[in-house]
Order: structure tokens, then C-alpha cells, then sequence
């Protein structure tokens, strides 16, 4: 399977949407898709919650005439039939006027609860407007910032500075170190017994994906990785990272765990799945890339697919 396929299989990567970057400035456009009678809006409230339907299967997505301050909304792009998608950022009483026949629900549960594309526009939209919400001033003069090209870039109003800024993602790398034919998982301090996961950190400035692997196992885990490869990505919108997983494969299994861990330990597929079976073994959602890459290193090792064996609500 290819990295673009894998990738797909994670949780919020399967939005099959045309953002029409090249046309973001272009306000008559955006104005004609506005007012279009396909237009689509998604509402999210000041927590970052959207308003979806009451069986939370679904985004409660609003028309135009349903709207006050639609043209406040950040245009997001179109799907394969040409429906324009819009977020708009209600306030707390406009919000809760428009969910009285609905609910609200956070990211990490619209993950596993909504359709894959709605989960994926959702966590488009949340990483957008939360951007905007935190980048109201200009860094570099303190002046005020006006947001451009429907809502994507932000431009500061100081004519002696008018720098634009343009909202950030931070690359983050998380991976599944294998020796022979165990598989290695670490324990955070404020987790309760029984949670693992793979490692995982920020990529920082002047420093390659894999050498951040590289990095981060050997500062958390004390094992040092001989090779990695590229396994998929996903938008990890909390508030703004993208998740890189990766393979890797140690040349020792020596652990000598560091600080920002509890515990760190290679596990076997016999005692993983024992694990598993008798509940001492918790591992992340399938929400998670993480749970993607256990996934990959189970059915390589042994054969076995994990979905058989966890159960997904077992983290929370």
C-alpha cells in the first residue's frame, strides 16, 4: 500500500475537497459562492466544538438564509460536486440559538463519530479559525492584523510594517520502532496504568524528519534507530500539528528511558495480544495515527489485525 493510500486511512486526511487556494483573493468569487444555493456552512462555537445532529452522526451544516454574519465565514473549498464549504466562528449566544434542534461535539470524538469527510472538514475548519483567533496582532510591530483572502492570511494594518502572516502548522513526527520482532511503546507519567503508545515529538528548526526520529527515541527511550522510513500523515489539528509517522528499526534493545517518560518497553506479539485480552494493555484510538501504526507493526509481525483485539473506547 502506498504512503498516499495509508494516509487516507487516518482520521481526518480522507477530505476530498478543492480549496481553490489560487482564488481565495478573488472577493467576487468568494461572494458568488457565498450566495450560492449549494453553499454549506459549518458553525463552530468559541470552544472549538461544531454543531452537528443530535445522534452526533453527522455536521449540522447551515444554509445561507439560516445565517446572521455569514459574510464573516472563512471559505474552505469545494467538494467533487462543487459544493462550497464555509466556517464561521459564532459567539456563545449565536451558537446556542443555532444548536436548539442539535448538539455540540469536540474534535476528538467528531474523529471516530462522523463521516470521514465531514471529520476532515471539520478539522480544517477548527485549525483555521483557532489560527485567526490567536493571531490578532502583528508580531513583528504589534499592530492590528486584518484577515484577507477569505479568512486564510492575515495582514497588518500598519502601513509602516503591513507584513502578512499566514496560519502555521507544526510538523510533528511519530513513530513505531520495532527490534526483531517486538515493537517499542512508552508511558507518560499522567497516564493511568496500562496506557501506552508510540513516541512522538516536535520537528525543530533546522532539522530533518529523520533526524527528528532519530532524536526524539533516543532523548525519550534511550534507543538508538539504525533506519526509518515514511509511513503516513495526519492533520492533528490540537491545536495546530501535523502528525509524520514513521517506521523505524533499532540496532539494540537497550532502554534507558528519559525524562519526559514514565516507562518505555518492547513488546512481543504474544504478550501484546495478551495484553489486550485481559485489559492491562491500553492503547490509542483509532482517532490516533498512532493506532495506524501499531496496526501496521501487528499484521507485519504477526499476522494479525488490531482491530480484532482493542477496543477503541478502552483509552478514555
Amino acid at each position: 500500500m502506498s504512503a498516499a493510500l495509508r494516509s487516507r486511512n487516518n482520521v481526518f486526511s480522507a477530505l476530498a475537497l478543492d480549496r481553490c487556494a489560487e482564488r481565495r483573493g478573488d472577493a467576487g468569487f468568494i461572494a458568488d459562492l457565498r450566495a450560492s444555493a449549494t453553499a454549506r456552512f459549518l458553525v463552530l462555537s468559541a470552544e472549538g466544538k461544531a454543531i452537528v445532529d443530535t445522534q452526533h452522526a453527522h455536521l449540522r451544516l447551515f444554509e445561507l438564509g439560516e445565517l446572521a454574519g455569514a459574510d464573516e465565514s472563512c471559505f474552505l473549498g469545494c467538494d467533487e460536486a462543487g459544493r462550497p464549504y464555509f466556517a464561521l466562528a459564532a459567539a456563545a449566544d449565536a451558537a446556542a440559538r443555532l444548536a436548539a434542534d442539535a448538539d455540540f461535539l469536540d474534535l476528538r470524538r467528531a474523529g471516530l463519530a462522523l463521516p470521514s469527510f465531514e471529520a476532515g472538514l471539520f478539522a480544517y475548519a477548527r485549525a483555521l479559525v483557532h489560527w485567526q483567533s490567536r493571531t490578532q496582532f502583528c508580531s513583528a510591530c504589534g499592530g492590528a492584523l486584518v484577515l484577507e483572502w477569505s479568512g486564510h492570511r492575515a495582514k497588518c494594518t500598519n502601513p509602516d510594517c503591513a507584513i502578512e502572516h499566514y496560519p502555521r502548522t507544526d510538523p510533528a513526527i511519530i513513530v513505531i520502532v520495532t527490534w526483531r520482532d517486538a515493537c517499542l511503546l512508552g508511558r507518560q507519567p499522567s497516564w493511568p496504568p496500562g496506557r501506552w503508545s508510540t513516541l512522538a515529538g516536535f520537528v525543530e528548526p533546522g532539522e530533518t524528519l529523520e533526524d527528528a526520529v532519530r532524536r526524539e527515541v533516543a532523548e525519550e527511550a534511550g534507543v538508538n534507530v539504525v533506519d526509518c522510513d515514511y509511513h503516513s500523515s495526519q492533520p492533528w489539528p490540537f491545536p495546530a500539528s501535523l502528525m509524520l509517522g514513521f517506521t523505524a528499526r533499532a540496532d539494540d534493545p537497550a532502554i534507558r528511558v528519559g525524562a519526559e517518560l514514565a516507562d518505555a518497553r518492547w513488546f512481543e506479539v504474544d504478550a501484546f495480544i495478551d495484553g489486550l485480552r485481559s485489559g492491562e494493555l491500553l492503547l490509542p484510538p483509532p482517532v490516533s495515527v498512532s493506532y495506524r501504526l501499531i496496526e501496521h507493526w501487528l499484521r507485519n509481525a504477526g499476522g494479525l489485525e488490531l482491530g480484532d483485539y482493542a477496543d477503541p473506547l478502552a483509552w478514555r
